[in-house]
């Protein structure tokens, strides 16, 4: 992220975004109960196929600090997952909240929550590209005009045979990564809080 002088700024204000769109979220996460049959098909689909977007979000997160550790902001990193998207870590953070939302079995909170954490960390991701565009000029001209910002292009896909790897970075990242795995639990936590008659809900599709 970058200031308006084009210098790196600290992550803090984006988390700290991130987590006021937590807050004003919250009540539809808690008291929104979907208005069709839980107990069918379609519904165990959705858990089934949000536990495994919150797998992949975090093995997806780990895969691309293995290629950018230690170098952010150093150089054009355009290996692994960064041949495939600019920005995926913000990518893989998307897809872990759109498997959260699914879990809850409301397809209304699933769009809502996906929605505005994507658009938060496409903001995000412009001011980084700010400082990037000023840091590397044509080279990361070069590679944004051909690799699309968050959504994958997987047929540009290139990666040499060996990488090196930041231990500490990696070791510094991983708690980031996993702490979505809680999204799972907290889920089925928030479901059965509803199913139990503990939580006032209202129908939401």
């Amino acid at each position: 992220m970058t200031d308006s002088t084009g210098r790196p700024v600290n992550q803090t204000v984006r988390i700290n975004i991130l987590r006021l769109a937590t807050i004003l979220v919250l009540p539809l996460v808690l008291l929104g109960a979907p208005a069709y049959r839980t107990d069918g098909t379609f519904v165990e689909a959705m858990v089934v196929l949000g536990i495994l977007l919150i797998i992949g979000g975090v093995l997806g997160r780990l895969w691309s600090i293995l290629y950018i550790g230690g170098r952010k902001n150093r150089e054009v990193m355009q290996w692994g997952p960064y041949s495939m998207m600019r920005h995926p870590l913000y990518t893989f953070s998307i897809m872990a909240v759109a498997g959260f939302g699914l879990m809850l079995c409301s397809l209304v909170t699933t769009l809502v929550l996906t929605g505005l954490v994507a658009a938060i960390l496409v903001v995000t991701a412009r001011k980084e590209e700010t400082f990037l565009s000023r840091e590397f000029g044509p080279a990361y001209a070069s590679y944004a005009g051909r690799v699309p910002m968050i959504v994958p292009k997987p047929s540009l896909f290139r990666t040499p045979e060996k990488i090196t790897v930041d231990v500490g970075t990696l070791r510094r990242n991983v708690f980031d990564a996993v702490v979505f795995l809680t999204l799972i639990p907290l889920a089925e936590g928030v479901e059965l809080l509803k199913e139990t008659g503990a939580l006032p809900t209202f129908p939401l599709y």
